[in-house]
């Protein structure tokens, strides 16, 4: 019986990187043909564009610089069968498209039939589905192989009508961004649609940050028997390489570095350190500065920071106020010690008092109140972004999804910065992964010290967090239902909790809506994250 050897290019395609990208389909598509012998190489959804491409897909310009490239690649594909992921212009029509190269030349196009648009995806603004489309089964050495793309593996049809037209092995590009929880449930899907068709499926899926969206690869095959192999290490760039037996159906990996830790918290922290690594690097940042107040936020984004850019790119800034406390300016230096990053020092009282005096004949006969404190936060929000502005990079801002939920952050105050690392973590996450995070190396790099105390934005004497929220125990679980799972105000309080709680949590949701649309990205790592999976009009009637 035949058999191939196929790779899979589980690889970083960058939006808008269109020559960069086919000189990276070029190069993967010689290495496999030319040291490992591969017969088929299969490349990511949109390997060519980078996804998703948004509104780049509305210029003309950009979908003829696509053509021209993969007319290029299509013309040096000799000696090997190649599948590439590209976005498709016919006259006014686009489609999501994976073409069969070989020989020269575009032997077959496949146009991706369900398109997705809900959460993160938009595909429906800017694809259109073929009416005459149908399954793509091409020939490999005697193998009988089809292609479908991400979404479609998700409905039944696309994949049992390219079983129905021969294929015994079927390659899915995807460009599926992380979410907690979801492998277990992609591989579950693969066991069911193997069940349900006979066929082995190789699903292959981009990895990268793209602005508020991580995709972790973790690229997964399943044998026509119905077990599926260990993923691919997530977060990774690799070539993978397994051969197929088409008398068994069955795969054999030989170049297939698996996950090793396939934990919650290993996911997340791999995602948002990824996230920032690729945010930073792809918009020209090589270090970032961090606001270091001696609480556990700023202390996990310093973490993450610094496995994301090296401890000598990043700098940690303490910015104390009269209310700060000595606990607060020695834990933040501990930190900074820990990681191995360099600490400066800027005092906002000079400049908070400038303010109160610019402000005094105006607010004379007030007494102080939440709009002292927020002027404090800008303070430090003004002084971050000068750092930045004369030196040179990122400012990472430090808040959590609790905080950003509920307007516990300050426009144009602590939500300053131009990356959110820990923007979709709830409070009692934050927690959970400075827990972890400790556990993996011989020393912690966050002190007990800073996990044990009660949080505090420290704007006023003897302030926590709990003076005005719930425990975040329970703020993080109504917030979880109604936010990720989009419960109703009953459904929670029959829950069992307090009808008065939730009354003031969902209020503090709602009227927070406009600050949250000013937020900067974060990577998204739960089912429901703030920004373009969350929607909510700003202005509306509805309670």
């Amino acid at each position: 019986m035949p058999s191939l050897r196929l790779a899979l290019a589980q690889f970083d395609f960058p939006v808008g990187a269109i020559a960069a990208n086919a000189e990276r389909i070029l190069a993967f598509i010689a290495e496999a043909r030319d040291r490992r012998q591969v017969d088929l190489v299969v490349f990511p959804e949109l390997a060519l564009s980078g996804y998703p491409p948004e509104d780049l897909l509305l210029r003309p310009a950009f979908l003829a610089e696509c053509d021209e490239a993969i007319a290029r690649i299509a013309a040096a594909t000799h000696g090997i069968v190649a599948v590439v992921g590209w976005p498709e212009s016919v006259g006014a029509i686009v489609y999501n498209a994976a073409s069969v190269l070989r020989d020269g030349r575009i032997e077959a196009t496949y146009r991706k039939r369900e398109l997705p648009n809900y959460a993160v995806f938009d595909e429906r603004r800017y694809f259109d589905v073929d009416p005459d489309g149908g399954a793509c089964v091409f020939e490999v050495k005697g193998v009988p192989v089809g292609v479908v793309i991400c979404e479609d593996l998700w409905f039944a049809e696309p994949l049992d009508s390219t079983a129905s037209a021969g294929a015994e092995l079927v390659v899915v590009p995807n460009a599926s961004p992380f979410e907690r929880d979801k492998h277990a449930q992609r591989d579950q899907l693969l066991a069911t649609r193997v069940a349900e068709t006979g066929v082995a499926l190789a699903y292959l899926n981009v990895v990268g940050g793209q602005d508020a969206v991580v995709f972790d690869g973790a690229s997964v095959l399943a044998d026509g028997d119905g077990f599926v192999h260990p993923a691919a290490a997530a977060f990774e760039d690799h070539g993978l390489f397994a051969d197929y037996d088409s008398a068994t159906r069955r795969f054999t990996p030989l170049a297939w570095p698996v996950e090793r830790d396939e934990s919650r918290d290993a996911l997340a922290w791999h995602a948002i350190v990824r996230g920032t690594r690729d945010y930073a690097r792809k918009n020209g940042f090589d270090r970032a500065w961090v606001g270091l107040s001696g609480g556990i936020d700023s202390a996990l984004v310093l973490a993450v920071a610094v496995d994301a850019l090296g401890s000598g790119n990043v700098t940690a800034v303490r910015l104390p106020s009269r209310y700060t406390s000595v606990a607060s300016n020695d834990l933040a230096e501990a930190q900074a010690t820990a990681q191995g990053v360099r600490l400066e020092t800027v005092p906002i009282a000079a400049p908070f008092e400038g303010f109160l005096a610019a402000l005094a004949p105006l607010f004379a006969g007030r007494a102080p109140d939440t709009t002292e404190e927020n002027l404090q936060s800008r303070c430090r929000g003004a002084l971050l972004m000068a750092l930045a502005n004369k030196f040179g990079g990122l400012v990472l801002t430090t808040g959590n999804k609790s905080e950003y939920a509920v307007g516990y952050a300050t426009i144009y105050g602590d939500m300053c910065g131009g990356y959110a690392p820990i923007k979709d973590l709830y409070k009692t996450e934050v927690y959970a992964l400075a827990r972890w995070r400790n556990a993996q190396g011989a020393a912690a790099v966050i002190p007990q010290a800073v996990i044990d105390r009660a949080p505090s934005a420290e704007l006023r004497e003897n302030q926590t967090d709990q003076d005005s929220l719930p425990p975040y125990d329970v703020l993080d679980a109504i917030l979880a239902r109604t936010i990720d799972q989009e419960q109703s105000r009953a459904e929670i309080v029959a829950a069992g909790f307090d009808a008065a709680v939730v009354d003031h949590v969902l209020r503090l949701v709602r009227t927070s809506e406009w600050k949250r649309h000013q937020a900067a990205p974060g990577p998204k790592v739960s089912r429901r994250a703030f920004g373009r999976e969350r929607r909510y009009p700003i202005t509306s009637g509805w309670r």
